[in-house]
């Protein structure tokens, strides 16, 4: 079946969602109107029913068509700010015959895509977008960077774009339309039905267009240069990920935004032991379905050797090469992550110190003020001092500690008492100056002594939580240390706590 057979099929199938909505109103109302001339009781529920799913049919459609697309992501920049980026957008733009975007954006993000504003059903194009990730400028060279950049024009020569636009909205009316006829199971079978057929041919559509894209890629990068760009954004993407969920999930700990988002994620890309992990990571199998956009990189890979190889002149330097001054852009896009207000409000850190107060606040500012809370309820306490939890150690009341943790949202499992009292331990620690969580790009973050050396206490909370004897070597270690018998945890209840 040839792309320009499926695009037509998706695009009949996109006008026969509407068509079928149609016909589902009109039956609904057919169906009313008939009996309001002639009456059946019997067909009084099979209305009611169907009228109900045709108004939920008409919600859906009205609220999609009523959303906007909102700000643009990432920060624009004109032939002012970036002049040989935008030459080189434009000179490719020429050798693959087309117009070149109407805008630039960097994003903070691995990603390159274009996009087009169109009326008409894709017929009349309006303005250009390209957008680039800055991630991909870190790790690519000027030669993978133009072939990327080349593979996205071609989505513009190639007209994929003016199709893209009302797919792509045909895709989140039908995705809306299904999730908005839940308390209606029949009709949502049948458009779920439809929905997935719809998603079927576009996507095929989709993955074919990113093959001919690719083969300007080649025409214009070459081979190697097109395959290795494909294989470091694979392996980009997975970093990212991973530096996203692992690190920069941190901002707002304590107040606190990284300084230097796109410095850490330099970092950890230059870590050894870091690069062995994500090269491990990036070279799994990768699960394909057909409902996936872009075909696998092993196709993609595939069809790249077959293609014919074009003279080329490489350049193997960064592609930060193509921007004015690499260091402001970044700035500008790491702006782009935080809202007016967070920017405001959280303090910008180094990496060490927003480490520090992030896995503090997610690991031990929790655990040393539940555990205070919940010895105090269960020792009957007027305020919720940490000690009250020891005490109720000692009393041999373990198992009411733990059921009081539970009813503050901690998960009943094996070892709950003990690795909550463990957490709690690391956070006195922290707070009376006796250790601080460490940075590490190669792996987790760890808790070290002034001296270095590592913090172990799991094994030593095992043993106190079983055993009510411990507590008193406990309460003179926590003195030596200075920490107070009253001691009440930060955000600890304030108000008096009730008897059991």
């Amino acid at each position: 079946m040839t792309t320009a057979f499926r695009a037509v099929l998706a695009f009949c199938l996109l006008a026969g969602f509407y068509v079928l909505v149609g016909v589902i109103v009109l039956a609904a109302v057919a169906l009313d109107v008939l009996l309001i001339i002639d009456f059946h009781a019997n067909l009084i529920k099979f209305a009611v029913v169907l009228t109900l799913a045709a108004a939920a049919l008409v919600r859906t459609l009205i609220m999609v068509s009523r959303r906007q697309s909102g700000e643009q992501p990432g920060v624009a920049v004109t032939r002012e700010h970036e002049p040989v980026l935008w030459q080189t957008v434009e000179d490719l733009a020429r050798r693959v015959r087309t117009a070149p975007p109407d805008e630039i954006r960097l994003l903070p993000d691995v990603n390159a895509a274009v996009a087009e504003d169109t009326r008409f059903l894709g017929l009349k194009a309006t303005r250009r977008r390209m957008y680039i990730g800055l991630p991909l400028l870190q790790t690519l060279t000027v030669d993978e960077m133009r072939a990327v950049l080349g593979h996205e024009l071609g989505h513009y020569s190639g007209a994929h774009t003016r199709l893209g636009a009302p797919v792509y909205r045909g895709r989140v009316s039908l995705i809306a339309t299904v999730r908005g006829l839940d308390r209606h199971p029949f009709v949502q079978r049948l458009f779920t039905w439809y929905a997935k057929l719809y998603m079927r041919v576009s996507q095929a559509v989709s993955r074919r267009q990113e093959l001919e894209a690719d083969e300007l890629a080649v025409a214009i990068g070459g081979r190697q240069a097109m395959a290795d760009a494909l294989r470091k954004i694979h392996y980009t993407a997975a970093a990212w990920e991973l530096y996203t969920a692992t690190y920069l999930s941190m901002a707002g700990a304590g107040g606190c935004r990284p300084a230097a988002v796109f410095g850490g994620f330099q970092s950890l890309l230059n870590d050894e032991s870091r690069r062995a992990q994500l090269t491990e990571l990036a070279a799994r199998p990768e699960e394909t379905s057909p409902y996936d956009s872009h075909p696998s990189l092993s196709e993609r890979l595939a069809a790249v050797e077959r293609l014919p190889e074009p003279e080329h002149v490489p350049d193997p330097r960064s592609a930060l090469m193509l921007l004015h001054d690499a260091d402001v852009a970044a700035n500008a896009v790491e702006g782009s992550l935080w809202t007016p207000q967070a920017a405001a409000a959280l303090r910008p850190v180094s990496w060490d110190e927003l480490v520090s107060q992030g896995m503090y606040e997610g690991r031990n500012a929790e655990a040393l003020r539940d555990l205070a809370v919940a010895g105090a309820r269960v020792v009957g306490a007027s305020r919720p001092y940490l000690d009250a939890a020891f005490e109720a150690i000692a009393r041999g009341r373990q198992a009411e500690l733990e059921a009081a943790l539970r009813e503050l949202g901690w998960a009943a499992e094996e070892g709950l008492l003990a690795r909550v009292l463990g957490a709690a331990l690391e956070g006195l620690l922290i707070q009376h100056g006796q250790a601080r969580w460490a940075l590490s790009w190669s792996g987790p973050a760890r808790l070290l002594y002034d001296d270095g050396e590592e913090v172990a206490l799991s094994g030593y909370a095992a043993q106190v939580s079983a055993d009510p004897a411990a507590i008193g070597g406990l309460r003179t270690w926590l003195g030596d240390l200075g920490v107070r018998h009253d001691y009440i945890p930060a955000n600890a209840e304030p108000t008096p706590i009730p008897s059991p």
